[in-house]
C-alpha cells in the first residue's frame, strides 16, 4: 500500500512539473508575441509620426499643364477630366445644409479619368483612411488653417454640402500634388437602393465569410442579385474591431461596380431613356457642381460608349496601412502616386 502511494505521488509530481514546464512555455511565448507586437505597433506609430512630420507645412505646389519627371517632359492632356465622386455616409436627401461635424463622412472616396476624346474612363479608389493634409474648422463653420487627418473627415468639416465637397476637393488635389479637379459629385447612402433596384438588381458571388454578419443571405461562396437594402450591406459592411476593415472592402466594391455597370448597360440597350431617367431619380441625394450635360456624358461614357468597364479599370491608391492604437490609418505612396497621375492625366510630349 505505502508503494503504491509512493508511486502515486511520484505521479502526480511528475505531472505537476510537466504542468508547470508547460506553463512557462507558454508564458514566455505570451510574453514573447507580446512584446513582439508592442515593438510592431510602436515602428508603425513612429512610421507614422514621421510621416506627419514629413507633411509640417508642406502644401502642393501643384503639378503644373507641363511638368518634367525622370529625363521626360509631360503636359495635362485637357481631353481627360478629373472628377471626384463621393459616397457620404449620411441619409436621405443632401439637400439641406448641416453645421460642421453633422454633415456626414465621406465613406466611398472615387477619382474618375474619363477620356472624353476616347470615350473610355479609369477608376482611382483613394481609402477613406488616407492620411492627408485637409481644412479644419470650428463648430460655427470657421476656418482654422489645415492639418493632417483622415481624408474622409474633410467633408465633415464643410456644410455637409458644396462646402464640404470643395474641402474634399481640396484635399485630393493636395494628395495628388496639385491635380486640378474638374468636377465633383457627392451622394447620401439613400442613392444605393434607388440605382440599384434602377438596373434590376446587381448580381454578386459572395467571396467575404464575415458579410453574413451583415446579412443571413450573405452565405460564402454563393451567387446573389442584391435588392434594396441588400446593397447598401454589400457595399458599406465592415467589421471595425478588425485593423484596415475599410482596406478589405475595396475589393468587394470594386466587385459591385463591376456588376452594376453590366447591369446598367444591359438595361440601357433595352431602353433608350434609362440614363436619363436614373439620373433624374438620384438627383434629390446628390450634390454636384457639373452641368446635367456634363454628368449624363460621364454617366454614357460607363454605360453606353462602347468600353466595358471591369475591375482591371479600378485601381487603388498606392500606401501604407497602418494600425495604430485607436485608428487605422493608411499612408499614401508619394513615390508611386506621381507616376500613376501621369499615367492617368498627362501625356508625353512630343
Amino acid at each position: 500500500m505505502k508503494r503504491i502511494r509512493i508511486k502515486r505521488n511520484q505521479t502526480r509530481s511528475w505531472w505537476k512539473q510537466v504542468f508547470t514546464a508547460a506553463g512557462v512555455v507558454l508564458l514566455a511565448f505570451f510574453v514573447y508575441h507580446t512584446c513582439q507586437l508592442y515593438l510592431d505597433r510602436k515602428a508603425s506609430a513612429e512610421q507614422a509620426a514621421q510621416w506627419r512630420q514629413d507633411q509640417i507645412g508642406s502644401t502642393a505646389k501643384g503639378m503644373g499643364d507641363r511638368i518634367e519627371y525622370e529625363g521626360k517632359t509631360y503636359r495635362r492632356n485637357t481631353y481627360v477630366k478629373a472628377i471626384l465622386c463621393m459616397g457620404i455616409d449620411r441619409t436621405g436627401s443632401l439637400e439641406e445644409s448641416r453645421v460642421a461635424g453633422q454633415g456626414g463622412q465621406a465613406d466611398g472616396i472615387f477619382l474618375i479619368a474619363q477620356d472624353t476624346a476616347r470615350d473610355r474612363v479609369k477608376i482611382l479608389m483613394i481609402p477613406r483612411d488616407t492620411m492627408t493634409e485637409i481644412t479644419l474648422t470650428d463648430l460655427s463653420g470657421n476656418e482654422l488653417g489645415q492639418g493632417i487627418q483622415h481624408l474622409a473627415l474633410a467633408y465633415a468639416y464643410g456644410d455637409g454640402r458644396e462646402k464640404s465637397c470643395q474641402y474634399m476637393a481640396d484635399a485630393v488635389s493636395r494628395l495628388l500634388d496639385g491635380l486640378s479637379i474638374d468636377g465633383y459629385m457627392a451622394f447620401s447612402m439613400s442613392v444605393i437602393p434607388v440605382v440599384n433596384d434602377g438596373v434590376g438588381g446587381v448580381a454578386v458571388t459572395i467571396k467575404d465569410r464575415e458579410l453574413e454578419k451583415a446579412d443571413p443571405d450573405f452565405i460564402y461562396g454563393k451567387d446573389l442579385t442584391l435588392r434594396g437594402k441588400q446593397a447598401e450591406a454589400y457595399i458599406r459592411y465592415r467589421d471595425t474591431k478588425q485593423a484596415q476593415s475599410a482596406i478589405g472592402r475595396t475589393e468587394r466594391q470594386k466587385s459591385y461596380i463591376e456588376g452594376f455597370l453590366k447591369a446598367a448597360r444591359k438595361k440601357a440597350g433595352r431602353d433608350d431613356g434609362f440614363v436619363p431617367w436614373i439620373l433624374k431619380e438620384i438627383e434629390p441625394y446628390m450634390i454636384t457642381d457639373m452641368t446635367k450635360d456634363r454628368y449624363l456624358d460621364m454617366a454614357l461614357a460607363f454605360i453606353e460608349k462602347g468600353q466595358d468597364v471591369g475591375i482591371g479599370d479600378m485601381l487603388t491608391l498606392p500606401g501604407n496601412a497602418v494600425e495604430t492604437s485607436i485608428y487605422d490609418e493608411y499612408y499614401p505612396d508619394k513615390d508611386q502616386i506621381r507616376p500613376l497621375i501621369l499615367e492617368l492625366f498627362y501625356r508625353p510630349e512630343e
